[in-house]
């Protein structure tokens, strides 16, 4: 492990002690972060796996009754008629924080189901699907809302982890190598000094005359 080019002085081994500390206390918090991030993650997966599912099993209900449709009312009065249904309203685009992270929230109206043409010029069949393809689309915003969530969660824990990596596998080793490589140069120099001192002593002690 390479050292820095430092002074080994007892002033800068106490502020490498004080880096080191920080560095540790620094990993640990973003270790945190981390574990809690990818739980929320996961758990964003599993509800959007359920939202999937259901679009799906909808869309596959929806799509049924649209053909029996196109069969009992003509595929051409069927697309006359849709074109009267109600447009998607507005909707708002709003954030949460979750450990500093930034993940959307969909706001929109949710208006009961109506109509702008009169049900005796559809069939049962027609009314499904219409009913269906409005849960999908539901579905979709709920989906899209999760799926945006998981991607900057993954986003941030890449991120999160590249840091705890290098102060882990990088600074903190660093810190530790300085560390000793000052506390093995300064104990070396006590040990200098005293057998200097114990020399000046030896010169210096009065002989003692017989």
């Amino acid at each position: 492990m390479a050292v820095y080019k430092i002074t080994p002085t007892k002033a800068n081994l106490i502020k490498s002690k004080n880096s080191l500390q920080f560095a540790k206390k620094g990993y640990e918090l973003l270790d945190k972060k981390r574990t809690v991030l990818i739980r929320e993650m996961m758990s964003l997966i599993d509800v959007a796996g359920e939202l999937q599912e259901k679009i799906d099993t909808t869309f596959a209900d929806a799509y049924e009754a649209l053909k029996l449709a196109n069969i009992t009312m003509g595929s051409e009065y069927v697309e006359e008629i849709a074109q009267s249904i109600e447009k998607e309203s507005d909707y708002q685009i709003l954030f949460k924080s979750v450990m500093g992270v930034e993940v959307p929230i969909i706001r929109r109206e949710e208006k009961p189901f109506s109509t702008e043409y009169g049900f005796f010029r559809t069939s049962p069949a027609f009314d499904k699907a219409v009913i269906n393809f409005i849960k999908i689309r539901s579905l979709i915003y709920e989906l899209a809302e999760v799926e945006n969530s998981v991607y900057k969660l993954a986003m941030e824990i890449k991120k999160t982890q590249k840091r705890a990596n290098a102060l882990n596998k990088i600074q903190i080793p660093r810190y530790e190598s300085t560390i000793k490589y000052i506390d093995e140069v300064l104990q070396e120099k006590e040990r200098e000094d005293f057998f200097r001192l114990k020399r000046v002593k030896g010169k210096t002690k009065p002989k003692v005359r017989r």
